[in-house]
């Protein structure tokens, strides 16, 4: 009976049967567009000119144009290679590594640490943060939305609709001043529906570089507090925006003095050059230490069928260096330098255009802050920037000052010259 049963299967198969119904299971399937900046990428790479320039990727470069591990991160790996068994972390991740994290966001000395009021865990970098926060709102606010400001990280977006969070947007750039619509951007913060979430960058705004002012600042968490707003802050460039990690956390400073409870996604990738190691956290500042246990309880059990627990490579250097003060001071000085090489790259580019005769403003360039530069370049622009000279960029025009040396400065600057000649 058994041998009549595989043949009347191996007929089915022959006849089709089988074979129609395997193949129907992924035939609805397209191909995924591709991500804009990866794309550029891999544009980048089949180019075989010897003059090409890849100022889209986000990641800092030296000035030969080399990726860079910082020494602090050598001398953390030094430390703890072959000491620690590779045992699973806490759903929460590394107690050590959360800790020194908030001392960052925080404050060293925050009252908010001290009376256990943050829920916190690890995270998978500041994407991972971000994404389990979009499924911590859509579970626990379910009619809410968020605002996204426009323009903002190209991901942002996928991560809420993911988390099947409906969107919203609120002004942010201004196009013709390539610096902030404040007035906009607050009509819409007024308008927006009491209570209402609001996704907001720390510093070193991507992708256009733009922050408000301290004072700004300090209007924007005025009419959070007037409209009851949440604000969530990606803040994936402390210290990376201007060299000092206090000074790039001051919007999130303002909103506490100012009485917010609000969330914070932050990432190792930048800042510590820890791309790969995708280490994060994600902070939920509540009312009182109870509410503190409950969400972190709820935070975890939503990352559990994710990824169940967060690595531990990463979060080991990060612990090993902000825990050791001559370790943590060796960071803050190549942060800096970090820093300090875009900033004079912004400086540079700049002043080549200006020497090219330029009848542009270029003030923007220098004005803006971070890792990218929102140039002003058309997408028509941006096409000829790649064709003619073998520039790669986004086509919003987004350049990334990190793909900028002092050996291609000189010859981007040129290029920009001459596509935005008849601008």
């Amino acid at each position: 009976m058994a041998f009549r049963t595989g043949i009347s299967r191996r007929m089915m198969i022959r006849s089709g049967f089988g074979l129609r119904s395997m193949s129907s299971w992924w035939g609805s399937v397209e191909p995924a567009a591709k991500d804009p900046i990866l794309g550029v990428t891999e544009a980048f790479l089949a180019d075989p000119s010897p003059d090409k320039v890849n100022v889209g990727v986000g990641a800092y470069r030296d000035d030969n144009g080399k990726p860079v591990v910082l020494e602090c991160v050598r001398e953390a790996e030094r430390r703890i290679a072959g000491k620690l068994n590779m045992e699973y972390l806490p759903m929460g991740g590394s107690v050590n590594m959360v800790e020194e994290t908030l001392k960052l966001a925080y404050g060293e000395n925050s009252e908010f640490i001290k009376d256990k009021r943050i829920a916190a865990v690890q995270a998978l970098s500041g994407t991972g943060a971000c994404r389990l926060f979009a499924d911590f709102q859509k579970r626990f606010r379910p009619d809410s939305q968020i605002y996204i400001p426009v323009p903002t990280w190209a991901n942002h977006h996928n991560i809420w609709r993911d988390a099947q969070v409906p969107q919203r947007t609120f002004h942010y750039y201004h196009p013709e001043t390539k610096g902030l619509d404040f007035a906009s951007l607050m009509d819409d913060v007024k308008n927006a529906p009491n209570g209402s979430f609001f996704l907001l960058h720390a510093c070193a705004h991507n992708p256009t570089g733009v922050d408000p002012s301290e004072e700004q600042w300090k209007e924007i968490s005025y009419q959070f507090k007037v409209k009851g707003h949440f604000a969530f802050f990606d803040m994936a460039y402390q210290g990376f925006a201007s060299g000092d990690p206090e000074r790039d956390a001051k919007s999130i400073k303002i909103f506490l003095e100012d009485g917010h409870l609000i969330g914070i996604a932050q990432s190792y990738a930048k800042n510590m050059g820890l791309y790969g190691q995708r280490v994060g956290c994600l902070s939920l500042l509540c009312e009182d230490e109870k509410q503190a246990v409950a969400v972190k309880s709820q935070l975890q059990q939503i990352a559990r069928p994710m990824y169940s627990n967060p690595p531990v490579q990463g979060a080991l250097i990060v612990s090993t260096i902000l825990g050791d003060p001559e370790l943590k001071k060796l960071w803050l000085k190549e942060v800096k330098v970090m820093a300090d090489r875009i900033i004079g790259m912004r400086t540079a580019l700049r002043e080549n255009l200006e020497k090219l005769g330029s009848p542009l403003s270029w003030e923007h360039i220098t004005n803006q802050i971070g890792m990218f530069c929102y140039s002003g370049l058309t997408p028509e622009q941006v096409d000829r920037m790649t064709n003619e000279f073998h520039i790669y960029m986004t086509r919003n025009g987004r350049i990334s000052m990190a793909g900028i040396t002092t050996g291609n400065v000189s010859y981007l600057a040129n290029a920009i010259h001459e596509v935005s000649k008849s601008a």
